[in-house]
């Protein structure tokens, strides 16, 4: 697991960008000290690509494994549904990044 300790910043890639984090946790993770959102990712690549284009974030996906080998992402912020989060919560461990699940 990648050790984020001493970094000066985050740069974040959230897995999940819906309603949810449209409203509530996108914008507060979007405004943390030493924190940038690099990537989003949803399986509508024009819905993450919307996302992505109104809060100015330069990386869409629409596979989880495209958003985790973007070397550029430090951590990722987990806001799927409950169903799907081990899943990927694995694949994002097996990756080596550190993870925030909602």
């Amino acid at each position: 697991m990648a050790s984020l300790r001493g970094a000066s910043e985050v740069r974040w890639g959230i897995i999940g960008c819906g309603d949810v984090c449209e409203k509530k946790s996108g914008p507060a993770l979007m405004r943390a000290p030493r924190s940038r959102v690099v990537a989003v990712m949803r399986r509508d690549l024009a819905k993450a690509e919307d996302f992505a284009r109104r809060h100015g974030i330069g990386r869409a996906y629409d596979a989880v494994d495209a958003l985790l080998a973007d070397a550029d992402v430090d951590a990722v912020y987990l806001a799927t549904p409950p169903g799907s989060r081990v899943e990927i919560a694995l694949q994002v461990a097996a990756a080596g990044k550190a993870l925030y699940v909602e």
